[in-house]
C-alpha cells in the first residue's frame, strides 16, 4: 500500500493531483507532469538528506493513487501532508495509509509528534482527521506554532498526533489483527 516514491509514477500521480478538488490542497502545486517529475525528484533528494519522508499510496492492485509525506522535520516532529485522487476517496485508503506511515515515523524514525495543518476551508479533511482516534486539535495547545503556520495568506487549523496517543489507540487494534491472521 505504501512504497518509496518512484519517478516513473509521476505522470499518473499528476493526473490525479491536478483535479480541481485536490489541487488547491496539495503542497507540490505542479502545473505540468514534467514540473511534478522535477518536484518529486527534489523531494526524493530531500529524503536522502533527512529533510522529508515521502511515500506513494497504492490501491489494492498496486496503482498509485496519492502520496503521504512529512515535511519541515525538526527535533522528532514534522508536518504531515496527504492527498488521494478523487476516484479513490472515501474507500478507506487515507486511514490505512496514515496508519502505516505513522507506524514508520514513530517506530522506525523515532518521531514523537506529527502535526497536521489543514486549511480552514477544507472541512472534508478536518472531519477526516478528527475521525482518527489519535488526532488531537492543537490550535490552543500550540499557539506559537499556529501563528507561524498562519503567517501567510492561507489560514489553517492545527492538529497533532502524539506518539503515545497513537500507540495507545492502535496497539489493541494491531494485536487483534495479528490474532485474526493466525
Amino acid at each position: 500500500m505504501l512504497r518509496h516514491r518512484d519517478l516513473h509514477e509521476c505522470t499518473e500521480l499528476y493526473e490525479l493531483l491536478s483535479h480541481p478538488s485536490v489541487f488547491p490542497f496539495v503542497r507540490q502545486k505542479a502545473t505540468s507532469a514534467d514540473e511534478y517529475w522535477f518536484m518529486t525528484k527534489q523531494l526524493i533528494e530531500e529524503e536522502a538528506r533527512g529533510l522529508a519522508i515521502s511515500r506513494t499510496i497504492a490501491d489494492d492492485w498496486g496503482q498509485p493513487i496519492g502520496t503521504i509525506s512529512i515535511h519541515d522535520i525538526e527535533n522528532g516532529a514534522g508536518f504531515l501532508g496527504t492527498w488521494i485522487g478523487v476516484p479513490y476517496q472515501g474507500q478507506g485508503y487515507n486511514q490505512k495509509a496514515k496508519l502505516l506511515f505513522l507506524n514508520e515515523l514513530f517506530f522506525d524514525y523515532h518521531f514523537h509528534t506529527v502535526f497536521l495543518r489543514i486549511r480552514v476551508e477544507n472541512i472534508k479533511s478536518q472531519r477526516a482527521a478528527l475521525k482518527l482516534p489519535y488526532v488531537v486539535e492543537a490550535n490552543e495547545s500550540h499557539p506559537t506554532l499556529l501563528a507561524q503556520v498562519n503567517s501567510g495568506e492561507a489560514q489553517f487549523n492545527l492538529f497533532k498526533i502524539p506518539k503515545d496517543l497513537f500507540y495507545l489507540t492502535t496497539a489493541h487494534t494491531m494485536q487483534e489483527d495479528e490474532e485474526q491472521a493466525m
